[in-house]
């Protein structure tokens, strides 16, 4: 998204379709398009701040506690709004955590951001956040999390439940592998859905997930949030563990 200036009026209507139909979280960095994609969702929301839920994020180069707030001023000027809702480290800096925490809480007490978080973090990396000080005010971790992805359900969602920490599951079709496994087809007839909805479905199955699928056309934003329609039972649980079994060991956080 914000890549091609011909694109613009296609993406900014996805993002007001899936806003008409409920689909309110919006996810974006400064990183994509180096701040375009900022730009479409500012003109996207114009009208309609109210009603989202804006998450942005900064790069770990600029993670520093003056470049994190510099940062955060440049991303509100392409949002075209005075707060963000929700502001992530986009995976971590070399610049120290400490510094970047002690930025995002500035930030909160200027009202410029209501909520902070982080994203790519592994289990041992919250866990060195959580000595820090003001650490508990995290409140969310973005991580590559989908049905044939489980690797983070071993021991980070555990960890984050018990901290009381959301996930927010990027990549939640595996960058579109799923889509394409005809093995769910059977599951996604029995509730006359597509396949991406039964996976999107069984992320949804856990209240402290947020799957946030990426799309530039309205017509896959509409699946996309009527994915949230499907119930799957117990029978459908069970079909996709042996489908997907879930992790028995310690696995590799990954990333797109």
């Amino acid at each position: 998204m914000g890549f091609a200036p011909a694109n613009r009026a296609a993406e900014v209507a996805a993002l007001r379709a899936g806003i008409e139909r409920g689909v309110t979280v919006i996810d974006t960095a400064e990183m994509y398009a180096s701040g375009k994609a900022e730009e479409v969702v500012g003109e996207a929301i114009a009208g309609w701040r109210d009603t989202v839920f804006l998450v942005t994020k900064v790069l770990p180069s600029n993670a520093s506690l003056s470049g994190t707030i510099a940062a955060c001023e440049r991303s509100l000027r392409r949002l075209k709004t005075d707060y963000i809702d929700l502001y992530l480290l986009h995976w971590q800096s070399s610049h120290p955590l400490a510094e970047t925490v002690a930025a995002f809480e500035t930030l909160v007490q200027r009202g410029l951001i209501r909520q902070w978080g982080v994203s790519n973090f592994d289990t041992e990396e919250m866990a060195a956040l959580w000595q820090m000080d003001n650490s508990s005010n995290c409140a969310v971790n973005q991580v590559y999390y989908s049905l044939g992805s489980r690797g983070v359900e071993y021991d980070l969602l555990p960890w984050q439940a018990a901290h009381e920490v959301a996930t927010m599951a990027y990549c939640p079709l595996d960058e579109g592998s799923l889509v394409r496994d005809g093995r769910l087809q059977p599951l996604a007839d029995k509730h006359h859905a597509t396949i991406a909805q039964i996976a999107l479905a069984y992320l949804m199955l856990r209240p402290d997930v947020i799957p946030i699928p990426k799309s530039a056309k309205v017509a896959r934003v509409i699946e996309n949030a009527n994915a949230r329609h499907i119930v799957l039972d117990a029978a459908d649980r069970q079909l996709l563990d042996t489908l997907f079994p879930p992790p028995t060991h310690k696995v590799p956080l990954k990333s797109s």
